[in-house]
C-alpha cells in the first residue's frame, strides 16, 4: 500500500467523522488522565514511604503526675529514672541514631502550632502531654528492639512507633490510588466501546467504497488499515492531551504549589510523568489496534 494513499484515506476518514473522532479523543483523554493520576498516586505513596520511613521515630513517653498509663501507677518519672533511660538509649547506638528529649511544655506548644487552625488546638491542655524521648533509628524495622527494651521499664508510660501510624496513612492512600485506577478502568471500557461504535458506523457509512475496493482486488489489510489508523490517531491525540494535563498537574500543582507549601514532605515530579507516559501511550495504541481489528473482523464484511 502506498503511503500517500494511506494518509489520504486517513485524512478523509477523520474529516468525515469529526464529531465521533472528537468523542474518542475526549473519552480517551479523560480515561488516560484518571489512569495516570492513579499510577502517579501509587508512585507518590512509594516516594513518601521512602522519605518518611527514613525519618521515622520511636517515642518513649514518660510518666507524669496522675498518669493513666498502668506502668506509671499515677506517679511521675523521677530525674534518676529519666537519666537512666537516656543513658540506656545512648548505649544502644546503633540501631539508635539520635535521641531528642522533649518536655511536656514543648510537646504542648508543638501541638498548638500544628493545630493552630483547628478546634483541637484550642481544646488541648498541657496536662494531656508528657515528657518524651524521640528516638531516631538507623533502620525503621528495628522498632521491636527499642520496644522490648523500654516497654514496662521504670518511668516509661508508653512506647509508640510512628511507623505504625504511617502504615495506616499509607494504607488509606493506597486505597485511594487503587480507587482512581478502578475508575480509570471503567473509563477505558467506555473508550473501548466508543471506539468500537465509531468504527462500526464508519465502516457502515463507507460500505460502498469498501465494496468497490474489494471488486478491484484490494486486500483485506488495504481496506482495513485506514480504519485502524484513524482510531489509533484519535486515541493517541487523546492520550497526548492526557499526558499534557498530567504534566501541568504535577509541574504546577504538585512541584509548584505543594512542594513549597509542604517543604517537609517528598513529592513526585515531572520525571515520574515522563516515566509512565510511554506505558500509557503504548497501552492506548495497543487498545485501539485490538479494538479496531476485532470490530472490523465482525462488522466489515469484505
Amino acid at each position: 500500500m502506498r503511503l500517500g494513499f494511506l494518509l489520504g484515506e486517513i485524512g478523509n476518514g477523520l474529516r468525515r467523522n469529526v464529531s465521533m473522532v472528537v468523542s474518542v479523543v475526549l473519552v480517551t483523554m479523560i480515561s488516560m488522565y484518571l489512569l495516570g493520576m492513579g499510577l502517579l498516586a501509587q508512585r507518590q505513596v512509594d516516594t513518601m514511604k521512602d522519605y518518611w520511613y527514613d525519618r521515622v521515630q520511636v517515642s518513649i513517653f514518660l510518666c507524669v503526675d496522675k498518669s493513666l498509663y498502668p506502668n506509671c501507677a499515677g506517679a511521675a518519672t523521677t530525674p534518676a529514672q529519666r537519666d537512666a533511660l537516656k543513658a540506656q538509649l545512648e548505649q544502644m547506638k546503633p540501631p539508635v541514631k539520635e535521641v531528642f528529649y522533649e518536655t511536656q511544655g514543648e510537646a504542648y506548644q508543638r501541638f498548638k502550632d500544628q493545630f493552630r487552625n483547628s478546634p483541637l488546638g484550642e481544646q488541648a491542655t498541657e496536662r494531656a502531654f508528657a515528657d518524651s524521648f524521640r528516638v531516631s533509628l538507623t533502620d525503621a524495622s528495628k522498632f521491636d528492639v527499642i520496644a522490648s527494651s523500654f516497654q514496662g521499664a521504670p518511668g516509661v508510660g508508653k512506647v509508640q512507633d510512628q511507623k505504625q501510624l504511617l502504615d495506616k496513612f499509607f494504607t488509606f492512600m493506597n486505597v485511594v490510588s487503587w480507587g482512581a485506577i478502578a475508575l480509570a478502568v471503567l473509563m477505558v471500557l467506555c473508550a473501548t466501546l466508543l471506539m468500537a461504535t465509531t468504527i462500526r458506523q464508519t465502516a457502515f457509512s463507507r460500505r460502498r467504497e469498501t465494496g468497490i475496493m474489494r471488486l478491484v482486488g484490494a486486500s483485506n489489510s488495504t481496506i482495513q488499515l485506514p480504519f485502524i489508523m484513524e482510531t489509533v490517531v484519535a486515541a493517541v491525540v487523546g492520550a497526548g492531551l492526557a499526558m499534557a494535563l498530567l504534566y501541568a498537574t504535577v509541574r504546577y500543582g504538585v512541584s509548584g504549589y505543594l512542594s513549597t507549601a509542604l517543604i517537609d514532605t517528598a513529592f513526585i515530579g515531572v520525571p515520574d510523568v515522563v516515566a509512565i507516559a510511554p506505558w500509557v501511550i503504548g497501552g492506548v495504541v495497543g487498545l485501539a489496534i485490538l479494538t479496531s481489528g476485532f470490530t472490523l473482523r465482525r462488522y466489515l464484511r469484505v
